[in-house]
């Protein structure tokens, strides 16, 4: 029989490699001007860019597996398990909310305030964490998976059959859909994205099936520390899995769309089986056969994962807050100087958007190797 390690390689490998291409597909250095795979798909669809996100949720969820796969059977345990998580959750979602205000916040205090960004990646992030843990801890792995099909039927039949206020009729378009409603009634048009304004891509219902994205990871995380079958057999498991969602996922897209700003259940089964081939195909290549010599780059963003997606955020906006004046006495940030002087003024433009995307990776490696060199990892 094959023990499956504490720690699994193949996941840090597979979380640092979808971080860092939150970072590629997060700064580009002219919004205008991006190579198409890097774009989200307008509306239905998925393109490479709609995978990441839901990747890192069931990354989250097959983290949640590992760690607190050890302590579930006692109950004893649960209370420390679920404070500390909700703890994490609080500051995950307190991070979220600062990037929301940043640099706003030190300027115009009020305005911040009452126009602030409530829902956003960190923020999802943080309440499927938590949700994920606590029906972790709490269940059966059957009733997990019960929970999973019904968080994905559930979410379907509302959005699919109940009318929607003020329109009259269930839709899935992008400002009358029921989604858009209850983020409106609950959140208002002053807290929601502000390129939209009447929807928010992370908003409140359609968190429902992203729970779901996290539950998908558990069970498969769950899958992986089995004992009583060896990694030949867990993978062709998995890789059936896999294949199957994926292949439901595009058979239910015929009458739910795949759609990652809807969080549509398709969207949660095709990017989830998407999840399971590729996380098992790196299970077997790094944590089975051991070629990893290829993984440092990866693991080296994936233990300071969070870390690395808030600096991040948080760089462009420290930048921009230094003005550079212009001839004819026009001012911009210093962020948008350098990409101007340097990067527009050398490449065309969708190269240069994609440049500055690559140097904005590379930059933050060097500071991440060096973190990893000395064994500095920031834990959230």
């Amino acid at each position: 029989m094959e023990n499956s390690p504490q720690r699994l390689l193949s996941l840090d490998f597979f979380r640092g490699a979808t971080v860092a291409a939150m970072i590629l597909v997060n700064n580009p250095g002219d919004w205008g001007n991006i190579y198409a795979p890097l774009r989200h798909a307008e509306w239905n669809g998925c393109t490479p860019t709609d995978l990441i996100f839901p990747f890192f949720l069931f990354i989250v969820g097959v983290s949640i597996a590992y760690a607190m796969g050890s302590k579930k059977a006692d109950p004893s345990l649960h209370r420390q398990i679920l404070i500390k998580a909700f703890k994490r959750s609080l500051i995950l979602f307190g991070l979220g909310l600062f990037l929301s205000l940043y640099p706003k916040i030190f300027t115009s205090p009020v305005e911040a305030l009452q126009t602030v960004r409530i829902p956003g990646v960190l923020q999802r992030i943080a309440l499927v964490f938590f949700i994920s843990a606590v029906i972790f801890l709490k269940n059966t792995e059957k009733n997990i998976f019960r929970i999973f099909i019904g968080l994905l039927v559930f979410y379907w039949a509302m959005m699919t059959f109940v009318p929607v206020p003020g329109v009259g009729y269930p839709n899935l378009e992008k400002e009358t859909n029921l989604g858009a409603w209850i983020d409106r009634s609950i959140l208002t048009e002053a807290h929601l994205w502000k390129s939209a304004k009447t929807w928010d891509p992370e908003g409140l219902f359609s968190t429902i099936p992203a729970i779901a994205t996290g539950l998908f990871g558990v069970l498969v995380g769950v899958f992986l520390k089995r004992k009583d079958m060896d990694a030949a057999t867990k993978i062709a498991w998995l890789f059936s899995t896999g294949f199957t969602a994926i292949g439901l996922g595009l058979l239910w897209d015929l009458q739910f769309p795949i759609n990652k700003s809807l969080w549509t259940s398709s969207f949660v089964l095709y990017t989830g089986g998407m999840a399971t081939v590729i996380l098992s195909l790196s299970y077997w290549i790094i944590d089975i056969q051991r070629y990893n010599k290829f993984t440092t780059p990866f693991v080296v963003y994936g233990v300071n994962a969070i870390t690395v997606f808030f600096l991040s955020g948080l760089l462009p906006r420290t930048l921009n807050m230094f003005t550079i004046s212009m001839p004819g006495g026009k001012e911009i940030g210093l962020q948008n100087w350098i990409y101007q002087t340097y990067y527009s003024a050398n490449f065309s433009p969708v190269n240069a958007s994609l440049a500055w995307a690559v140097t904005q990776i590379l930059f933050w490696y060097i500071i991440l190797y060096i973190m990893y060199k000395k064994k500095i990892i920031i834990k959230v």
